[in-house]
């Protein structure tokens, strides 16, 4: 009989992840990842990971007949998803946590503990497929396009493919709602978890300032030209895209487009100065074999977009994207993930 691991958020997709495991036959571990200090999730109930979490994890294992445990990887998360969140910040870019966590502790700690425990598969409830073509395996968007996270997993390796299923590919959200409903599930109704779990109260900068015990000095909204245009509150408060909480009046709604990290200056224009045809991206994961000559794709930038038309080559560590028509707010410290339908090619840090 084939063991898997489950990794047990407490919401209601990794739940029903486990109950579709149990189904096919599958041995199956519950596993909780416990990973911050559960005063940061309490003041919210759109996060992940908070001692609610684990009870609801731990009942619905319960309820399958499961052994649950509760993995702590806070030293990890911390070193490896907090620590590069702020260094991101600032270095004057916009991180994407959810995709560290997943890279560092699902697919590498919780995978180091599967083999530990013997185990075959590490097991999620991401809405994405895994398929296997000719020894090789390749990574697809789910079948519902409105809950598809393929982007967050670009970074999955050959071996962790191998090892990896995620039974709710082929599902839509509604459809697991009504099979965890059916099952009794504590947590069938649970709302989505949508902040970023350790800055549960969603001001991001008044979580690093506590962390670092850092002050971040106020510096000058400056445009194009170099002409102060007002005063800003400290270079980490602000990504590039961003119109509110700017306090500045021009005449025309302004937005950051560039942080100077050397003059501690953010940088506001129009919104036709955020569209950009052209990015580099570093530490690149192929998930197809690489390619020695340019490709024709398509691309994403930000979770939330319609992907786009590019041409991509590759240059040294770099990979340089063209896209058809310009695209908005190209944001470093975000991730590109390129397509080819509803294959994953790769994906990798946008500089």
């Amino acid at each position: 009989m084939k063991k898997a691991i489950i990794a047990m958020s407490g919401g209601v997709d990794s739940g029903v992840a486990a109950y579709l495991m149990k189904k096919k036959g599958f041995e199956c571990i519950g596993a909780t990842m416990k990973l911050h200090d559960e005063a940061l999730s309490y003041v919210s109930d759109k996060t992940c990971c908070s001692l609610d979490d684990i009870e609801d994890a731990r009942a619905v294992a319960h309820r399958l007949g499961m052994p649950h445990y509760v993995l702590n990887f806070k030293d990890d998360f911390e070193k490896k998803v907090i620590e590069k969140f702020i260094r991101t910040y600032e270095q004057g870019g916009t991180p994407n946590p959810c995709i560290d966590c997943n890279r560092y502790l699902k697919f590498e700690k919780l995978m180091n503990t599967m083999f530990e425990l013997g185990c075959d598969y590490v097991v999620t409830g991401h809405y994405a497929r895994i398929e296997e073509k000719d020894g090789r395996f390749y990574l697809k968007k789910g079948t519902d396009s409105s809950k598809d996270q393929s982007y967050v997993l670009y970074s999955l390796t050959q071996n962790q493919l191998s090892h990896t299923l995620f039974p709710l590919g082929d599902y839509t959200k509604s459809e697991i709602r009504k099979i965890a409903e059916s099952e009794g599930f504590v947590n069938a109704k649970k709302k989505e978890s949508q902040d970023i779990c350790f800055v549960p109260d969603g001001d991001y900068s008044a979580f690093i300032k506590r962390f670092t015990n850092k002050d971040y000095p106020s510096g000058s909204f400056v445009d194009k030209d170099g002409n102060v245009m007002g005063v800003h509150s400290g270079i980490i408060n602000y990504t590039v895209g961003q119109r509110k909480g700017l306090g500045v009046a021009a005449g025309f709604p302004v937005y950051v487009i560039k942080k100077d990290l050397e003059n501690n200056n953010v940088v506001l224009g129009s919104n036709e100065d955020l569209m950009s045809d052209y990015l580099e991206a570093e530490d690149f994961n192929w998930i197809i074999e690489k390619p020695e000559t340019e490709i024709s794709c398509f691309a994403k930038t930000r979770y939330n977009m319609k992907e786009q038309p590019c041409r991509v080559k590759t240059d040294k560590n770099r990979v340089c994207v063209k896209f058809d028509s310009p695209v908005r707010a190209i944001t470093s410290g975000q991730a590109l993930v390129l397509y080819d339908g509803d294959y994953v090619l790769g994906g990798g840090t946008i500089i």
